[in-house]
């Protein structure tokens, strides 16, 4: 058998719309699945990126909240100790009080221990 350019080849319309078909569909499912594998690929690439950027900024972020964890506590403490002073200042000003009243009483006992001493 001789092949050449005027060689003829017999086939069906129907093998030759099953083979063009076939060759589309390959060709469809290729374009398809190398789209699908690039768009993996391209969000595998930036879930890394962000997790890299996540995790450099992880420990500065919870030396930040540590940090604000600590002046929070600090605030606290300085607010229970201003309303302690509060309250001494309000009792020394009562304290006052009293200690001038008991020097007056003192003053007006030494009067009449004065001049009970006199006679």
């Amino acid at each position: 058998m001789k092949v050449s350019e005027n060689t003829s080849v017999a086939m069906p319309i129907k093998n030759m719309v099953g083979i063009i078909i076939g060759v589309a569909m390959g060709i469809f499912a290729y374009t398809e699945l190398t789209s699908r594998i690039q768009s993996l690929e391209t969000s595998r690439e930036l879930f890394q990126a962000d997790l890299l950027k996540k995790s450099e900024q992880k420990p500065t972020d919870q030396e930040q909240f540590m940090l604000l964890e600590h002046i929070a506590e600090q605030v606290e403490n300085i607010q229970a100790e201003m309303e302690t002073m509060r309250n001494n200042n309000v009792n020394i000003k009562y304290a006052m009080k009293d200690i001038e009243k008991i020097k007056e009483q003192l003053e007006i006992i030494k009067d009449k221990v004065r001049a009970n001493g006199s006679y």
